[in-house]
């Protein structure tokens, strides 16, 4: 499968406290020709979930603030078909446990490469395109 050819049409929201993750994850995006938008705060991730749904949602677990999981519990209702990634240095038990209870889909724990990131995204997509097909996958 080639994943840029899956997301190109998506619109991808990544929120990381981190300028090195956030600039190195948007140039990888945008050099596929993916629509993505960048933010640091779980915040500014709520403000940006008013004006437009997202298809692809990639949030830092440890934000300034609000963390991943609060940011997650709040999108939950507005962006229900979304697919959902928690990318963490602190996965456990609790964290995994509480983000499955809000159906996060995908886990990327860091450090992570490039290769690691797009070997995550393209189980995930491969997932939910077999649970399409099987009539699975279910759009709230």
């Amino acid at each position: 499968m080639d994943l840029f050819s899956k997301i190109r049409e998506m619109k991808i929201l990544l929120i990381d406290d981190d300028e090195w993750i956030r600039d190195s994850l948007s140039i990888f995006f945008e050099a596929e020709g993916c629509c993505v938008l960048t933010l640091e705060t779980a915040e500014e991730g709520l403000s940006a979930i008013k004006d437009q749904d997202f298809d692809l949602i990639i949030v830092d677990y440890k934000l300034p603030g609000r963390d991943g999981i609060e940011f997650l519990k709040r999108v939950g209702h507005t962006q229900p078909n979304a697919l959902k990634i928690l990318i963490t240095a602190y996965r456990n038990e609790n964290v995994v446990s509480e983000a499955k209870k809000l159906k996060v889909q995908g886990f990327i724990e860091k450090p992570f490469t490039s290769d690691t990131f797009m070997a995550s995204l393209t189980h995930l997509i491969n997932i939910r395109d077999i649970h399409r097909e099987r009539g699975l996958y279910k759009q709230d």
